[in-house]
């Protein structure tokens, strides 16, 4: 009975996971367009943050959605198909749980965020638009 649940959940998962990512490629936004120097300084800071994630999840889809929007490239880390980036996730994070934001600070200390929404709020602060005065 094991099995044919786990055949049941492949095959939906085969099936589901191409239209999820049909669809994040046809919604995809257009990204924020900020000064040369302004994307620089981005860029760099984005250098020390890094998202595990499963390429089909919904919720990371929404992730990755968010750091289109954003103009942000930061790393992609497969947990769900590379064993080291999922051993790293269970180590450092403490669960293999998607997506989770990997943040070094300047000090080398790093700092494990789960929650799609929560991920993405602290994305929204830290590089989304200023407020206009």
């Amino acid at each position: 009975m094991r099995l044919l649940i786990r055949l049941f959940f492949k095959l939906v998962r085969a099936i589901v996971g191409p239209i999820l990512l049909l669809w994040e490629w046809i919604t995809a936004p257009k990204g924020m367009t900020r000064p040369a120097p302004a994307q620089q300084r981005v860029d760099e800071a984005t250098r020390q943050l890094a998202i595990y994630q499963f390429r089909t999840c919904p919720f990371c889809i929404k992730t990755r959605q968010a750091l289109r929007r954003l103009s942000l490239h930061i790393e992609l880390r497969d947990a769900q198909n590379d064993p080291q980036h999922r051993q790293a996730l269970l180590e450092g994070g403490g669960e293999v749980k998607v997506p989770c934001l990997q943040i070094t600070g300047d000090d080398g200390q790093v700092t494990w965020m789960y929650e799609s929404e929560r991920i993405i709020e602290w994305l929204n602060a830290r590089f989304g638009e200023p407020p206009s005065a």
